[in-house]
């Protein structure tokens, strides 16, 4: 290597990074000017921002460059206004620059032109400048310095200015025509990508799991490539129709959410159209490449009743079965009503609630959780944590017979179950036995007494005693 070789560094002579005026005399607004923002925060990967700034206008053509945009606005959806003179300002273009400066950036805009390159002598600190082209910019810089062809090249590049349209933040640049010269402060208005929120629930059983203690936090995500410093914030709940764009976006984020000790709720909320609004009732500030957690819900001892289910499937009625398992597994569901009485009352958002119970030394243990959808008041919630481990089944087929039929749509079968539950727990428990019935059915014996759930399902309620176990036994037909 020769010894005037050293690391390329890439270095720009700059007063001001702005570009070229696309429209008459460019003004730059920043976040300095800006008053007040407001974002509204839907669902699925959407945000509406509103962010008002003061901003000295002449009259006449201009190019307003404002920075600091969200680089995921969607432009087609921008709209700027003057507060301060309604209709004084005649929108005639805009461009969204989100080619951002970056020295790969720079080197791809300046192929096919002519840089300084500058070799710094190691022992003397002396600079040698040469004149050179750049060829190629891909995996590595290309450059023709004289009647030579360089690739790897030692030294640093001195670059003449930053080419228009590259900005060191992502920029919208709006043509207008202003009537008026003065200091106004103006509205901008867009749809976002990069702005997301979840809604995320801790709940703690208590000993005997007869009530929960419940929080609600809301989880902000912004990944929009720009901060909303002190923004009113709200947020849509509900499942707002739109337009699928064949545009591809960067993957969602992962959120987790950390238990913590409640704090006094911080949202409002009304109705909106077939939605529902949450609004923050103080600002916060909402940083890029952050995740942050609002409080949003909090109510104590909350009514709660948990259920012991063994679900059983139709296609055991349509033949000969057999052995339908042994140790089946149990589910083990707890469910509440989202009611003023119960100490809940307000519109849920969807999301995920984990539940945790105290072990005997008082440590919180995690112990299940399950997803919500959009859950109004005076519903009920029902959440399955997991499988019971002391409580399990055994189910077989004990007789099948083809009553009839010759064709699809008349089968007549009489069929004979027998399960046997199981209890290991000291105490006794009642198991919920759900059995989806195929076609018209009817129960023919039973050593007990079911209900018709629905249409096509039979509920039986079987106390099963501690340490112990008890026999279901039935007889049905079906005609399908």
């Amino acid at each position: 290597m020769s010894k005037w070789s050293l690391p390329v560094l890439v270095v720009v002579t700059l007063s001001l990074l702005v570009s070229v005026p696309v429209f008459g005399e460019e003004i730059v607004s920043t976040l300095d000017d800006q008053q007040e923002v407001a974002v509204t925060i839907y669902n699925e990967d959407l945000a509406l921002v509103r962010d008002q700034r003061q901003v000295a206008l002449p009259k006449g053509p201009m190019a307003l460059a404002l920075r600091e945009v969200s680089a995921r606005i969607r432009p087609e959806t921008a709209l700027l206004r003057s507060l301060t003179h309604p209709g004084g300002l005649a929108i005639l273009e805009q461009n969204f620059d989100f080619d951002l400066l970056t020295p790969r950036k720079l080197l791809e805009k300046y192929v096919g032109k002519e840089v300084q390159l500058v070799r710094t002598h190691p022992e003397t600190g002396e600079d040698r400048y040469e004149t050179a082209q750049v060829l190629a910019a891909n995996d590595g810089v290309v450059l023709k310095v004289g009647d030579r062809i360089e690739t790897g090249v030692p030294g640093r590049l001195v670059f003449p200015d930053v080419p228009e349209n590259l900005r060191d933040r992502p920029t919208l640049v709006v043509a207008l025509d202003n009537d008026k010269a003065d200091s106004q402060t103006i509205e901008l208005s867009y749809l976002t990508g990069g702005l997301g929120w979840q809604a995320d629930y801790v709940a703690e059983l208590n000993s005997d799991d007869t009530a929960v203690d419940l929080s609600g936090w809301v989880t902000l995500t912004n990944r929009s490539g720009t901060t909303y410093r002190n923004a009113l914030l709200q947020l849509v709940a509900g499942d707002v129709n739109r337009v699928r764009e064949e545009m591809r976006f960067r993957g969602d984020v992962m959120m987790e959410a950390t238990m913590a000790k409640a704090a006094a709720p911080q949202m409002s909320e009304e109705s909106l159209f077939e939605y529902h609004l949450y609004t923050l009732q103080r600002p916060t500030t909402i940083r890029d490449n952050q995740t942050k957690q609002v409080s949003l819900l909090n109510a104590a001892g909350v009514s709660v009743e948990k259920e012991f289910r063994l679900q059983g499937n139709h296609s055991y009625y349509r033949g000969r079965q057999g052995d339908l398992g042994q140790k089946l597994k149990i589910g083990v569901f707890v469910e509440f009503d989202n009611r003023k009485q119960d100490n809940l009352g307000m519109p849920l958002p969807k999301g995920i609630v984990r539940v945790y119970k105290q072990d005997k030394e008082g440590r919180p243990q995690f112990v299940g959780e399950d997803r919500i959808d959009h859950t109004p008041e005076n519903e009920t919630l029902r959440l399955k944590l997991g499988d019971a481990f002391d409580v399990t089944a055994d189910r077989k087929q004990t007789d099948f017979r083809k009553l009839g039929g010759d064709g699809r749509y008349n089968y007549r079968f009489e069929s004979a179950y027998e399960i046997t539950l199981k209890n290991a727990k000291d105490e006794d428990v009642t198991v919920t036995v759900a059995e989806p019935m195929p076609g018209d059915w009817r129960v023919l014996d039973e050593s007990h007494e079911h209900s018709k759930a629905s249409a096509d399902t039979a509920l039986w309620m079987i106390k099963v005693p501690a340490k112990g176990e008890t026999v279901l036994t039935y007889r049905v037909e079906v005609k399908y």
